[in-house]
């Protein structure tokens, strides 16, 4: 490629740059002596030069410079490849992030005095040195966010009901299914995870730079609504916690529906606040959480070793019992939601949460390492839990029970005792029969709490998991809000994306998402709420997953995680079983949400059509269908049925002649090739603009004119004329030259005759097609 000159102290007149520790290289103008090689008619190709500037004096500076020259006959300036630029071949200490191509090839001016300045366009542009962010591992910043988000309302609250209804063998069924959903969508986000780097905007900024706007759009807007439904669901839980311990203590403001309705929407309103205010210091208050739950859960383990009193057995808890695990395997379906796919529906909100450490990435240290390792650690570590806890509460409570201690039997005789408790020395026949009971496996959602050793550490765990969900959603949706905002793929809400402060604060999303979630509170029924949860969470899933389908399927170039543990047909699987689930839960709500995406899809493709270049792997499929096709009818012969005009017209730039133009356009109508040819002459390279070409193929466009633009340059009309139709075969050229011949007469028509006498007789090609044209027109 180059070769490596001598140390010298003259600095070379040419493309300089420098790299040091600190930043990317920089590069300098390009600048020739026109006073070299004044009298030679040479022209010498730009030369790179690399200097290594150390921190010295100036004088050791100037004689410590090594030049690296690369001379190509094609005089590019194009970097030298350098070995850290290669990030995944290095050892881990010595990884650095690749520069762009726009990096490489963009120039600068030299700046002796100052660091390497940013390129302001590049969105992976490095920042300026100091005192950097606080950067997360993957145990912090991915793990235990996961697992606080995935812990939540649904754990505490409703697994136990659950566990009553589908029974131990099919919750743990529920309970895998859910984890097959999340383990497939986890290793998508991973392999899309590691492709690249991002500053903001967590899922919706990877999926959108891989997909493009079509397919990220949509994708953004679904999943801040599903983030802003989440944080409504987990303030629903806590309330309902906090009205129980209220009814405890006979406090009751309204009733039970407007209690939670009012501590809900107070407790949103604090959780804004806390927004606004700062999360400076989030990482703290997630440890706390987080060292809460564990207490919770080792409290919980330990009051199910712990034999039962008589206050625990009135209300169902008798310790592990092997006729008591026998009884709660098989399913008792009870009420308007008790069917499997219901009771799924309203579980699957306590698998979700994984995409929380995502979401922070540009914050993480090592976000190519950490994702993948924090994602699949927290699915593990959270579904054992989930299956630990359904599996002891179905050993250690009965279904149904009073709570009324008289209820005790106190002899052998079990005559008109229903119920497995009869055999455990209780009667609860009476609030069996009246569908009553207060207590028990299929009734009580506060079992866990009466399960363990101290209630009250389960009811701050709940506090714990609910708030932390919250708060996390909270901040999260807003933040991939903004982000969408900014990029301006929706102009409707553009208005979203102004920020305040040193953080750039996106303090109208906040507002947005907590009226929505305020919304949400007001219907205070925690299973509508999971179940509407889902059905967006599991279109985010799916189409994370159909994303990661597609830019395998296409093999874009730029498509190359350095996460390999994952398959293109895993991920076609993840997507097909997240729709299919979707319908099977609510097809109502899967109907509204299809019809919601592929609306905003359409929107994005066909009508607003956004002016952003992210090479997606929409282009790279788009390239090989078009590949695909043009290379399977080389090998089709032409038949009249399918017969189509392909034209080839000298019109020059197709604004000076759009009779011509539309002329010819109303016989291809849209579906016949049409070419617009413009023979540049040499004379007129030099007052031709540099943009030409684009204006031209716009105002092509903007009179939705479907044809191709063939610029070329040529020494004469005539030779120009000729490589044009050489492209063709002999059949092809001539029923181009018809049509040519057509085209010309019908713009020599609108010519003076003087100038198209002359025309004619100086191209003989031009002049055989105009007298061909008048025979074809005679016949």
């Amino acid at each position: 490629m180059g070769q490596l000159a001598s140390k010298r102290n003259v600095v070379a007149r040419g493309v300089h740059f420098s790299t040091n520790e600190e930043g990317p290289p920089r590069y300098s103008s390009h600048h020739f002596d026109s006073t070299i090689h004044r009298n030679h008619d040479l022209r010498i190709s730009p030369t790179i030069v690399v200097s290594d500037e150390e921190s010295s004096s100036t004088s050791e500076r100037r004689g410590s410079r090594a030049e690296l020259r690369r001379s190509s006959v094609y005089s590019t300036m194009d970097l030298v490849p350098q070995l850290e630029h290669y990030a995944n071949s290095l050892p881990r200490p010595m990884t650095r992030n690749r520069p762009s191509l726009e990096t490489l090839r963009k120039t600068f001016e030299v700046n002796s005095s100052s660091l390497p300045t940013p390129d302001p366009g590049n969105e992976e542009s490095q920042a300026p040195p100091g005192k950097g962010p606080v950067r997360f591992g993957w145990i912090v910043g991915v793990m235990i966010r996961c697992m606080l988000n995935i812990w939540g309302v649904i754990l505490f609250l409703r697994l136990s009901w659950i566990t009553s209804q589908a029974g131990i063998v099919l919750t743990c069924v529920i309970i895998l299914m859910s984890v097959t959903v999340t383990s497939v969508t986890a290793l998508s986000i991973s392999a899309i995870a590691t492709n690249g780097r991002v500053a903001s905007g967590g899922a919706y900024f990877m999926l959108s730079r891989t997909l493009g706007p079509e397919i990220g759009g949509p994708i953004g807007v679904v999943f801040c609504f599903a983030n802003a439904l989440a944080c409504a669901l987990h303030t629903v839980g806590f309330s309902e916690v906090v009205r129980d311990l209220m009814r405890e203590f006979n406090v009751v403001m309204i009733d039970s529906v407007n209690d939670v309705r009012i501590v809900g929407v107070i407790t949103v309103t604090i959780l804004l606040l806390i927004a606004l205010a700062g999360m400076a210091w989030e990482s703290s208050t997630q440890m706390f959480f987080f060292l809460v739950l564990l207490i919770s859960f080792a409290n919980y383990l330990v009051g199910t070793v712990i034999p039962p009193n008589t206050e625990k057995q009135s209300i169902g808890i008798f310790g592990y019992r092997g006729d008591i695990f026998v009884e709660n395997l098989t399913p008792s379906w009870r009420g308007p939601k008790g069917s499997f796919f219901q009771v799924f529906a309203i579980f699957f909100p306590a698998a979700t949460g994984i995409l929380s450490g995502v979401n922070i990435c540009g914050d993480l240290k090592d976000p190519n390492n950490a994702i993948p390792k924090g994602t699949l650690a927290a699915i593990f570590w959270t579904t054992l839990s989930d299956l630990v806890i359904a599996v002891t509460t179905g050993v250690c409570v009965v279904r149904d029970a009073s709570g009324n201690k008289s209820d005790i039997l106190t002899g052998n005789s079990t005559d008109g005792c229903v119920g497995l408790a009869c055999n455990l020395g209780w009667n609860f026949t009476d609030c069996i029969h009246s569908q009553a009971c207060p207590y028990g496996l299929a009734n009580s959602l506060n079992l866990l709490g009466q399960l363990s050793g101290y209630p009250y550490l389960i009811t701050a765990g709940v506090f714990a998991a609910t708030l932390s969900s919250a708060l996390g959603f909270l901040v999260s949706a807003p933040k991939i809000f903004q982000r969408l905002c900014k990029d301006e793929i929706y102009p409707f809400i553009i208005f979203f994306a102004k920020g305040y402060g040193k953080n750039n604060e996106p303090i109208r999303a906040y507002i947005l998402c907590y009226l929505i979630a305020v919304i949400f509170i007001l219907v205070a029924e925690l299973n509508t709420i999971a179940a509407l949860n889902s059905n967006f969470f599991l279109c985010s899933y799916g189409l994370i997953n159909f994303s990661c389908f597609h830019a395998s399927i296409t093999n874009a170039p730029g498509w190359r995680p350095s996460f390999h543990y994952y398959s293109k047909w895993t991920a076609l699987f993840g997507a097909v079983i997240s729709m299919v689930l979707m319908f099977l839960f609510t097809w109502w709500a899967a109907l509204i949400t299809f019809c919601i995406i592929v609306f905003l899809f359409g929107y994005v493709n066909y009508y607003n059509k956004p002016k952003i270049n992210w090479g997606s792997s929409v282009q790279a499929g788009t390239y090989n269908m078009a590949l695909s096709y043009s290379v399977s009818l080389m090998g089709v012969e032409d038949h009249v049925k399918n017969f189509r005009p392909q034209c080839l017209v000298l019109s020059g730039p197709p604004n000076q002649r759009p009779a011509l133009v539309d002329f010819v356009g109303s016989f291809t109508k849209h579906v016949s090739l049409m070419i617009c040819g413009d023979i540049i002459l040499v004379g007129d390279r030099t007052t031709r603009p540099h943009d030409a070409t684009d204006s031209l193929v716009k105002w092509m466009n903007k009179r939705k004119v479907r044809s191709f633009y063939t610029p070329l340059s040529a020494e004469t009309l005539r030779a120009g004329a000729k490589n044009l139709l050489q492209v063709r075969s002999l059949f092809e050229m001539l029923y181009l030259s018809v049509i040519l011949s057509v085209c010309l007469s019908i713009c020599c028509c609108q010519q003076d005759a003087t100038k198209t006498l002359s025309l004619s007789a100086a191209n003989p090609i031009i002049y055989s097609c105009t007298s061909f044209s008048g025979f074809i027109m005679k016949t």
